[in-house]
Order: C-alpha cells, then sequence, then structure tokens
C-alpha cells in the first residue's frame, strides 16, 4: 500500500501533533545529538578534510533518509513544499555543516559554541517575521538573558579571543535559523522526518558530485575517531537528530522549542571535555543552572 502524500493528508501525528510534554521530549533529544556535532566534527577533521567531511556526511545521510522513503513508499511532497525543502536543504544540510567545519579547523568547540547560543534567539526572531508567531514579553525577556548567560559563559571559555573563524560561524548562525525555522513549519504539515529525508535528497545531485571531487583533492587518513565522527554527524546529527527535532518544534511551537537549544553549547562542553580533553572550568554549572531557569521561563511562558 503507497502511503499519502505527507503534505495533503487530513489526518496524521504531524498534523494533529503529539502531546506538547512529548513534543518537548523530542526537541530535548534533538538537542542532545546536535551538542555532539562539533566534538564529532572535530573527530571527522582528524581522517577528513573539510570539504570531504561535509559533501560525504550529506551523502550517507542522503542514503539513509532515501532508504526509508523507499522503504516506506512514501509519496513526494506536493509542489508547494518543495521552495519550503530548498531553504532547509540550503540551511541544515549545506550551509550550517560547512561553515562550521571550515570554522572547526581553526577554533575550539568551546568557542564555536557561540553560534548555538545565539541560534535560540535567532530562530524565534525569523519564525516571529516568518510564521506571524507573537511569544510574549516574559518569553523575549528570558531568552535574551539565557543567550546573554551562554554568549558570556562561551567567550570566557575560549579566552575572549575573535578569529577569523567567527565569520563562519556568523553566517552558519542565520543560514541555520533559516532552515530551522521553514523546517518547523513544514512539519506542521508534513511528518518531521520527511522535512529532513526530502531535504537531503534534494541535494543529491551536488552532494554526490562534491563528494567525488572533494575526496580526490584532499587526503584521507582513515582512524577511529575520523570514522565514528563522521557517521554521527551524517546518521546523528544531520539525520536523526532533525528527525526529532522537527517532531518537536512542530508539537511545541518552533520558539519554545529553539529555547531547549540554550543548553545544547553547555552539553558541547561537557562533551568536549570527556571526548576531546578540553578544559571546563567551574562557571560551567553556574551557567547552567542559570540557563536552566530560563528555559523553564520560556516553556511557562504563553505566546
Amino acid at each position: 500500500m503507497r502511503v499519502q502524500s505527507s503534505a495533503t493528508a487530513p489526518t496524521g501525528i504531524a498534523v494533529t501533533g503529539p502531546p506538547r510534554t512529548f513534543g518537548t521530549v523530542q526537541a530535548a533529544l534533538g538537542v542532545a545529538a546536535f551538542s555532539l556535532t562539533f566534538p564529532a566534527t572535530a573527530w571527522g577533521l582528524e581522517g577528513f578534510g573539510p570539504w570531504s567531511l561535509v559533501a560525504v556526511r550529506s551523502v550517507l545521510a542522503a542514503l539513509i533518509a532515501g532508504g526509508c522513503l523507499l522503504a516506506l513508499r512514501v509519496a513526494p511532497p506536493s509542489r508547494s513544499a518543495w521552495p519550503g525543502l530548498a531553504v532547509v536543504a540550503a540551511g541544515v544540510v549545506v550551509g550550517f555543516p560547512l561553515l562550521t567545519t571550515l570554522a572547526l579547523r581553526t577554533s575550539t568547540t568551546a568557542h564555536a559554541a557561540v553560534v548555538v547560543g545565539l541560534l535560540p534567539l535567532t530562530t524565534a526572531l525569523l519564525s516571529a517575521l516568518r510564521v506571524s508567531t507573537r511569544p510574549s514579553r516574559t518569553f523575549w525577556t528570558a531568552s535574551l538573558a539565557g543567550a546573554a548567560a551562554v554568549v558570556a559563559f562561551t567567550v570566557q571559555q575560549s579566552g575572549g579571543a575573535l578569529t577569523t573563524a567567527d565569520l563562519y560561524l556568523f553566517a552558519a548562525l542565520l543560514v541555520c535559523a533559516a532552515g530551522y525555522t521553514e523546517g518547523g513549519r513544514l512539519a506542521r504539515v508534513m511528518p518531521g522526518w520527511q522535512v529532513i529525508a526530502w531535504a537531503l535528497v534534494l541535494c543529491l545531485p551536488v552532494s554526490v558530485p562534491a563528494a567525488a571531487l572533494a575526496l580526490s583533492y584532499e587526503p584521507v587518513h582513515l582512524t577511529a575517531h575520523g570514522v565514528a565522527g563522521l557517521l554521527w554527524v551524517a546518521a546523528g546529527s544531520q539525520f536523526l537528530g532533525l528527525v526529532v527535532w522537527y517532531r518537536g518544534m512542530a508539537a511545541i511551537g518552533i520558539p519554545k522549542a529553539s529555547q531547549l537549544q540554550l543548553a545544547q553549547p553547555l552539553l558541547t562542553l561537557v562533551w568536549s571535555v570527556l571526548l576531546l580533553g578540553e578544559h571546563l572550568t567551574v562557571a560551567a554549572p553556574l551557567t547552567a543552572a542559570a540557563v536552566l531557569v530560563c528555559i523553564a521561563v520560556t516553556q511557562r511562558a504563553r505566546g
């Protein structure tokens, strides 16, 4: 039996939405998956060049997504959904991975976490413009306070120095927020996993030749860390994490889901200590407590 196109399905989990608590859990799982992206990328760069790593991760993720679409015999989305899928593809499949990978060649994961600290606020702003959401003043106050705490902590962790990688990071911030916003909007009318799956498949005509070209120019040194990092950013960050993330956004709204990402830089720093041996100061638990308070306020604030 052929699965009805998600964009036209009259009923279903994406349209009616799971319970809000379950949506919050899914969004939180997405944040947990994303928190490993920078450490995994640092591992991947031990074995692959930056262009190879980004292109190959996109191809692998697209093969996983395409396999799921074929196995479930999912019909293509309606024509009206493709422009939004192109924005998702440009933002979260190509733009954010490429720009952050280029930044991580010279930046520590702690410094790169600055962009993640600002991502929730940027996503909420773009959401307000794109889908006409109007969060409350309390929501914005808590969001700004949380973002300020995260930025202050991550900048202090990196010694307060700005590097040339910051241009990549701030550009990544903008394109990713656009992709999140558009993906969250689409996830209201089609299953979240199909949003990222079709976006990944849409990139295959570009990612396959790009991977072949990059691998022919950049040397590959296969190591355990390199392979593990590549597999995680492809399967975990690029596909599975985005599946639960978009489902969560569809259930609880883009602004509230985005504020859960205030915890992502702190989780990234924990992984950086455990996996990369980076030093973590005693300011971490204090910042974590402040961020958790801000998250609690944003989740309770009425839009």
